[in-house]
């Protein structure tokens, strides 16, 4: 296990897996303006790590996950505006990062926290989470990709619900409306978000970056080049390392060894 720590973003390595804590418990995990450039540096590095393949984001302490950004440092002029130009750059590395990645949702995530848990894959929540789409509630549009993924998510009619009314909804109205993929108890939080990234992680590489890029950019297009897409991504994966050794450890009775060639 290794990890290394810049400023309020913590990052950590176990196995084959990355782990991204937001380390400003003191005010919620907001986001200020030197913790969301490490955040990125933390995500790119991990995308970069070929040791790593599934990355968990989750929040330190136990009332957030992240509750936005710091609202007193967008007071700055200047620092709203970087904010305006690079939160959405910061939230879309999370977004299109080839490798899957779960968001551990600890408490609040609101705002450009509920930005960054719906720029993750696969979404897990304690019954304590609370969720909001607030940015409304101080005259901000939501700019990092709230109005887009959550309608694509949640559908249109609920998006603009929380959207436009900027309320906060319990994890349990998380689940049921499909913002989370499930609800645990608090002190099973995180070992569920490892166990299921440790499942994921013992999966060919290779095809947990194709299924990815496939799924996420064939669900924008029409069907017939979806699946174009999806044909191409079986075009790489047949022939491949990977692909003998899952046949071969099949036909053999063991557990694959995947290399991601």
């Amino acid at each position: 296990m290794g990890g290394v720590t810049v400023a309020e973003i913590e990052v950590r390595r176990e196995e084959r897996l990355g782990i991204v804590t937001v380390n400003r418990p003191e005010v919620r995990n907001a986001l200020n303006q030197s913790a969301w450039y490490a955040l990125l540096d933390a995500f790119t590095e991990l995308g970069d790590d070929p040791q790593v393949q599934v990355i968990i984001l989750t929040g330190a302490g136990d009332k957030a996950f992240v509750a936005g950004a710091d609202l007193k440092a967008l007071k700055e002029r200047d620092v709203a505006a970087t904010f305006r130009a690079d939160y959405q750059r910061i939230v879309d590395q999370v977004a299109t990062i080839n490798k899957p990645t779960i968001a551990a949702i600890n408490g609040y995530a609101l705002g450009g926290g509920l930005e960054l848990a719906l720029a993750c894959d696969i979404r897990i929540c304690c019954d304590t989470a609370k969720f909001g789409q607030t940015e409304i509630n101080v005259g901000i549009l939501p700019g990092a990709g709230g109005t887009q993924r959550l309608t694509r998510l949640i559908g249109l009619g609920k998006a603009k619900e929380m959207i436009f009314t900027g309320k906060i909804i319990s994890a349990s109205e998380a689940e049921r409306i499909g913002l989370v993929n499930m609800v645990v108890d608090p002190n099973n939080l995180m070992e569920t978000a490892l166990q299921m990234a440790r499942e994921m992680a013992q999966k060919s590489p290779l095809v947990l970056q194709l299924a990815k890029f496939v799924i996420n950019n064939g669900v924008d297009v029409d069907m017939h080049t979806a699946q174009a897409l999806e044909r191409l991504g079986q075009a790489v994966v047949f022939g491949s390392a990977d692909h003998l050794e899952g046949i071969n450890a099949f036909l053999e009775k063991r557990k694959p060894e995947f290399k991601c060639c």
